[in-house]
């Protein structure tokens, strides 16, 4: 089971059934996948197993890994905030590693609380809110969060100047501080806090971990046809230009090793918008850099607005024939 902190009193209580799980073996995989219940659930004992089941199309709510409990005996220590919600573990998940997670925000104070909150029942880790003067009071939240958890630091900037810069300034903040693994996110809930250790994890044998909507098992939820036309034309285009060695090249749900961003001299880098990513995820390529993808499921913001505008995409148009032709 994974170690940590526990819940809070509010999260430890069980108001829903007990969990039911199939047990799924890390040697017998030639069984198919089922539609869960409410209060089902797979088990699985293994991270490997995890990405299977995944990539095959299972939810990655609905796994509970318990690495040590064999096949026959008692239950893991997961609950259901409400029936059919994400499985939650007793206590997050603990690596050997030190991470942070990087949280650029713009208008978000209406998630910024929540996910700060989710973000801990699933992985022990240090989180960096780095907020560009937000008018709706995303950073004197952030600074109140700070002062109640010890995990929680800010970073302020003067005004808004784009995302590329502010996860620029988050991994110098990070860097400067000696973490193993800086994970970058959206702080709208786009990206599954359960995820997180599927991203640290997956660390373990790649350089960079993109978490991936367009490998097998990947997805996009709540999008409307015009959104996935432009996500999958956008991802398109760079593949013309940079290849096919990645599926995903504007996601940002990722986990980077320390060392390969001190080798990408991050001072150089000039992408502002989306295509930063294009930027980051190229440069770890010819680093020769090991990069894994895991599927994960998108889903739409429900709270705030999309910070993706035209200017972002007119950007991503011109910078990454540029990036083909000076490599």
């Amino acid at each position: 089971m994974p170690i940590g902190q526990p819940l809070p009193a509010s999260c430890e209580e069980d108001k829903t059934p007990p969990i039911r799980y199939c047990r799924v073996s890390t040697v017998d995989r030639s069984f198919s996948l089922k539609q869960l219940n409410t209060d089902e659930a797979y088990l699985v004992q293994n991270f490997e197993c995890v990405e299977y089941l995944v990539a095959r199309g299972a939810d990655s709510a609905r796994i509970a890994i318990s690495e040590h409990i064999p096949p026959d005996g008692p239950s893991p220590e997961y609950s259901q905030l409400s029936l059919g919600s994400p499985l939650v573990p007793n206590s997050p998940f603990t690596f050997d590693q030190s991470i942070v997670i990087v949280l650029p925000t713009y208008n978000e104070r209406s998630n910024l609380e929540a996910l700060i909150n989710a973000i801990g029942r699933y992985l022990v880790a240090d989180i960096l809110v780095v907020d560009d003067n937000s008018p709706d009071g995303t950073g004197q939240l952030a600074d109140e969060l700070s002062c109640k958890h010890r995990h929680v630091h800010v970073l302020h900037r003067p005004q808004k100047q784009g995302l590329g810069p502010a996860y620029l300034a988050g991994f110098n903040w990070a860097l400067q501080r000696k973490y193993d693994r800086i994970i970058e996110m959206d702080c709208d809930f786009s990206h599954a806090p359960w995820d997180l250790p599927r991203l640290v994890h997956g660390s373990k044998t790649a350089n960079l971990v993109i978490g991936s909507r367009y490998v097998p098992g990947g997805s996009t939820d709540n999008w409307d046809a015009k959104r996935r036309l432009v996500s999958r034309c956008g991802n398109t285009y760079v593949r013309l230009f940079l290849g096919p060695m990645i599926q995903d090249w504007t996601g940002g749900f990722r986990c980077y090793h320390r060392d390969l961003l001190m080798r990408m001299r991050l001072e150089t880098v000039g992408a502002k918008g989306y295509v930063f990513q294009v930027e980051l995820a190229w440069r770890a390529v010819q680093l020769g850099a090991e990069i894994r993808e895991i599927p994960i499921r998108f889903t739409d913001r429900v709270q705030g607005q999309s910070k993706l505008g035209w200017s972002s995409l007119i950007e991503g148009l011109l910078e990454v024939p540029k990036m083909s032709f000076h490599r």
